[in-house]
C-alpha cells in the first residue's frame, strides 16, 4: 500500500451519541462497527452505509469499551459502573453481568474462541470470565500492576495488557510466567500488529512505542500528536506499513512504520480523537471523538 492510498477522505459521519465517544471498533471482517460512550450505550452501525442499525442500553454509567465476537453473535461490553457486560447481539439482552472489579473497567477482549472475556481495570487488575459458565466469578485474575491497567489484547496462548505504571505485561497462560516491559511513561493503549510480532504501546508523553513482542525491545517510537491526559487508541493499518494514531487537538497521524516519520496528519475532529480502528482489508479506517461523532475515512 503506497502512502497516498491512505483513508484521508471523509466518507460517512456517524452521529447519534449524546456526549463523548470513547471507542469504535470494526467487526472481524470490517462490515460493521460497534461505538461506544458517555451516554451510556452501545451502537451498531454498518459505516459504510453510514447507517445505525441497533442501540444496546443496560450500563448504569459511560461504557469505555467494547468487543465482538468472530461470528457477531455475542458481544462484551466495560465502564464505569465496575461490571463487564455479556450481550447476545440480535435480542440486545444482556446475557450476563460479570461482576469482580472494584472500579471502573477500562478495556474488554474476547479470546479467539469467544470462550473467555478478559478485561482490565482501575482497580490495577485484569481478570478473565468464562462466558459458558453460569458462575459469574473470574477464572483468573492478575494483580500484579501498581496502576490502573488501560488496556488489552489477547494471542492464543498470552495476554498482554498495558498500564499507567508503565509497563507492558505479557502472561503466558499456559505456563503462568509473566514478563514485564517497563516503558519508563503512563501507557494508556496497546495494540498489537496483524503478524503478531509487535506491540505498539501509546504513553502519555505524547509518543508511541513500537516493541518487539518476543523479545521485548524497543524498536521505533513515533511523534508528533499530543496525548498527555486521554485515552487514546493506536493501531497499525492492516498490512503493518503505517503506524496510526489520534491526537488531543483532533488531528489523525499517520507514521511510516519503519522510520517513523509522519506521512500524513489531518484534522478529523473538532476536539480530542478517542479511537480508532483501521479495516481489516480495505483502505477505510474509523475515527471517534470527545465531539460527539464517528467518522468513516476511506482513500
Amino acid at each position: 500500500m503506497s502512502k497516498e492510498d491512505l483513508p484521508r477522505k471523509e466518507a460517512n459521519v456517524l452521529r447519534g451519541h449524546e456526549g463523548a465517544v470513547l471507542a469504535a471498533r470494526f467487526n472481524r471482517n470490517g462490515e460493521y462497527c460497534l461505538s461506544c460512550g458517555k451516554d451510556r450505550t452501545i451502537r451498531l452501525w454498518n459505516p459504510h452505509r453510514g447507517l445505525h442499525i441497533k442501540t444496546y442500553k443496560s450500563h448504569g454509567r459511560e461504557v469505555r469499551d467494547v468487543h465482538v465476537t468472530p461470528d457477531n453473535s455475542k458481544l462484551c461490553s466495560c465502564g464505569g459502573d465496575r461490571q463487564v457486560f455479556y450481550w447476545d447481539v440480535a435480542t440486545g439482552r444482556v446475557i450476563r453481568k460479570f461482576r469482580g472489579h472494584d472500579s471502573e473497567v477500562n478495556a474488554v477482549k474476547f479470546n479467539e474462541y469467544s470462550s473467555v472475556v478478559v478485561s482490565a481495570g482501575y482497580d490495577r487488575s485484569v481478570r478473565a470470565w468464562d462466558c459458558r459458565s453460569h458462575s459469574t466469578e473470574p477464572i483468573q485474575i492478575i494483580d500484579t500492576f501498581s496502576d490502573s491497567v488501560m488496556s488489552v489484547c489477547l494471542t492464543n496462548t498470552e495476554i498482554i495488557a498495558g498500564s499507567v505504571d508503565g509497563t507492558v505485561r505479557t502472561f503466558d497462560i499456559r505456563i503462568g510466567r509473566e514478563i514485564s516491559d517497563n516503558l519508563g511513561q503512563p501507557v494508556n493503549c496497546i495494540s498489537l500488529s496483524n503478524d503478531a510480532n509487535c506491540i505498539l504501546a501509546s504513553c502519555l508523553d505524547s509518543t508511541l512505542r513500537l516493541l518487539d513482542r518476543s523479545s521485548g525491545e524497543l524498536l521505533q517510537e513515533y511523534k508528533g500528536h499530543t496525548c498527555k491526559s486521554f485515552k487514546m487508541d493506536c493501531c497499525l493499518t492492516n498490512t503493518d506499513a503505517y503506524v496510526t494514531g489520534g491526537s488531543e487537538d483532533g488531528f489523525i497521524y499517520f507514521w511510516d512504520l519503519v522510520d517513523a516519520s509522519v506521512i500524513s496528519s489531518f484534522r478529523a475532529h473538532v476536539s480530542v480523537v478517542t479511537s480508532v480502528s483501521y479495516h481489516p482489508k480495505e483502505n477505510c479506517m474509523i475515527t471517534a471523538s470527545v465531539d460527539g461523532t464517528i467518522r468513516v475515512w476511506a482513500s
